[in-house]
């Protein structure tokens, strides 16, 4: 057992020379092949007694023999399941000599790798476990649950030293708690490198192209420090800011796409100058020196009649006017009063003579010129009959006209209709003659 011991030490000094190639996606697969020590303890024992046990030799089961062997697969962000199964031959359990038979284990463990939390060190590999197996001792087996931790260090980026440590407790009372410890070799593999660049496939970009670990295993091929895929000119040398191209002149726009390539020039006009700022190159600008829009050359826009407003959205070019009228001569309001003509109705009925809906056609089109002003609809009527029935016809042709109007396009809330009767006659209701005159409607701006 001294000798075994001397063993452990010397492996643990190896630890230092190490460097780690933990097991993950480009090296899914690892088994391992090594020795166990089994040590019972008594469970209620205080801490520091199991602690003493723990670390204690005098009640090591130990069997010089390749005696545990496990498989895993590495799953995701860490976590790898491993398959166990170990021999060994127990003579101790509480001390030297009370126990001769043998035991075995099987079983299965999630390890997780606590580099995940801690970082990389380049030399250790710590990982803790939680699992359950069967084990078995003098024909007697149950069901356990196993917690522990241990670690992996490499010597190749294959090849290495394994170290686990852990408690089993069982739940029928058949086999008894106990520690077991195991030391082995341990060997992973499953990852492939097509293109020899170092770069395993499962994390390189380029698989069947050599390239550089910084790239994700892709080339640059012109050593500018981008790489090809994207590199605008992966075979001449150039600026990050340029997507790996050249700029000549230092204007910031690369070569490839410059018009200009020997002239300081601008991004927006492909690298070319513009002397007067106005986005039109020089060489394609008819007014070099004054500043004016591409739609006109580069030359600005004339204001013939100096209102404002230019000559290409100044419907009266030669008459200086306001930019609300296009350029034109400002249209007077509507002017307060009434219509030059009044609207005239049939006898008793509240329908237009014949040629009203032209002169109301015409109204319509004055309301719609002048959209600010309102207006005041107002009917009246002759003196015959009742004074109620004619305030009721008078207010009937009031908004029969406003009803027109409103047809016709002109909003409702700018005209207001009232009648008034046969009390404002224009005319005397002793004629007939004059009695047509009365039954009418006035129209009047309300500015």
């Amino acid at each position: 057992m001294k000798q075994f011991k001397l063993v452990v030490v010397a492996l643990f000094a190896l630890l230092t020379l190490g460097s780690i190639n933990a097991q993950d996606e480009n090296n899914p697969w690892a088994v391992s092949f090594g020795v166990n020590i089994v040590d019972y303890y008594n469970p209620s024992q205080d801490f520091i007694d199991q602690a003493l046990d723990h670390v204690g030799s005098s009640d090591w089961n130990f069997l010089p023999s390749v005696s545990r062997i496990t498989a895993e697969k590495y799953l995701n962000k860490g976590f790898s399941l491993q398959l166990a199964g170990s021999l060994n031959k127990i003579t101790h359990i509480m001390e030297g000599g009370d126990a001769d038979f043998f035991y075995y284990s099987v079983g299965a463990n999630v390890k997780y790798d606590l580099n995940n939390l801690f970082g990389h060190t380049g030399w250790f590999d710590p990982f803790v476990y939680l699992g359950g197996e069967y084990v078995s001792v003098d024909s007697e087996g149950e069901g356990m649950f196993g917690v522990g931790i241990g670690f992996n260090t490499w010597f190749t980026e294959k090849f290495g030293l394994n170290f686990q440590h852990g408690s089993k407790f069982g739940f029928a009372d058949k086999v008894g708690d106990h520690i077991q410890t195991s030391l082995g070799l341990v060997f992973q593999f499953g990852g492939t490198d097509t293109d020899g660049d170092g770069v395993y496939d499962k994390k390189d970009a380029c698989p069947e192209v050599a390239g550089l670990e910084e790239f994700n295993g892709c080339p640059d091929s012109d050593g500018d420090g981008i790489k090809d895929s994207d590199d605008a000119c992966p075979n001449t040398a150039g600026l990050a800011a340029m997507n790996g191209c050249p700029d000549a002149d230092g204007d910031g726009v690369a070569d490839k796409d410059d018009m200009c390539p020997n002239d300081i020039g601008t991004e927006a006009n492909k690298g070319c100058p513009d002397a007067d700022g106005d986005g039109v190159v020089d060489k394609d600008d008819k007014c070099p020196s004054s500043a004016g829009p591409s739609e006109n050359n580069g030359c600005p826009w004339p204001d013939t009649d100096g209102d404002g407003v230019l000559d290409k959205d100044d419907k009266c070019p030669n008459e200086a006017g306001v930019a609300s009228n296009n350029g034109c001569p400002e249209i007077k309001k509507v002017e307060e009063g009434t219509f030059s003509e009044p609207i005239l109705f049939n006898f008793g009925k509240s329908s237009f003579k014949a040629g009203v809906t032209q002169q109301l056609d015409g109204m319509v089109g004055v309301m719609n010129e002048f959209v600010d002003s309102e207006f005041d609809i107002n009917g009246h009527s002759d003196s015959t009959g009742t004074k109620a029935l004619n305030l009721l016809l008078s207010d009937k042709r009031a908004n029969a006209v406003k009803d027109y109007l409103v047809k016709n396009g002109v909003k409702a809330s700018r005209l207001t209709a009232k009648g008034f009767g046969e009390d404002q006659p224009t005319a005397s209701n002793s004629t007939a003659a004059g009695r047509a005159k009365n039954r009418r409607v006035e129209v009047k701006a309300n500015n």
